[in-house]
């Protein structure tokens, strides 16, 4: 596999999380956010900032970590959803956001990826069903899992004796607290 490629594969985990970042770009070029964009726009300056001070250590770390694992010609390439992990490790230690991988319907690469819980098993069943995310407020921590799409070449590793070229499903687990008194 190519730097390329697996450059791309780490860009498209990225262009999730800026999709859901529509509304800043819109507002910045005076256009007005496409209504799905407007549902989640932020209530307050303080919430967008959080959001974009999130996302910004989200695609540095991102950027940090590709050049280092793609970018150096003495290493060995490494795949890219074990460089992210080294994100979700800066993310846990500097916003307090744990993010991990979880098996949906192909082959987990890593016994860690396995539903964990209640709300793991909940959200494996969900995503597998076609839903795009789960979620659960469990006291004052928030739980969500969204799905990542696995296409066919993803399938040479996740699921090598695939009978179909369908794509199949992983998910991004991200969990938060919520300050005293913050719930729904």
């Amino acid at each position: 596999m190519t730097r390329s490629i697996l450059i791309l594969a780490v860009l498209s985990v990225l262009a999730s999380a800026v999709r859901s970042a529509t509304f800043v770009l819109c507002a910045r070029g005076g256009e007005r956010p496409p209504a799905a964009a407007q549902a989640v726009l932020p209530a307050s300056q303080q919430e967008a900032r959080i959001r974009a001070r999130v996302l910004h250590e989200t695609i540095h770390g991102t950027l940090q970590v590709m050049h280092r694992d793609f970018f150096d010609p003495t290493q060995r390439l490494s795949i890219p959803s074990r460089s992210l992990e080294d994100v979700f490790k800066e993310l846990a230690r500097s916003w307090q956001v744990n993010v991990h991988w979880l098996a949906v319907n192909a082959e987990p690469m890593n016994v860690d990826n396995k539903p964990r819980d209640d709300f793991e098993r909940e959200a494996v069943k969900q995503l597998a069903a076609g839903k795009a995310e789960h979620e659960a407020l469990e006291g004052n921590l928030y739980r969500f899992a969204g799905s990542i799409r696995l296409s066919s070449q993803c399938l040479k590793c996740h699921l090598p004796r695939r009978t179909s070229t369908e794509d199949r499903f992983a998910g991004l687990v991200i969990s938060m607290g919520l300050a005293a008194g913050r719930g729904p």
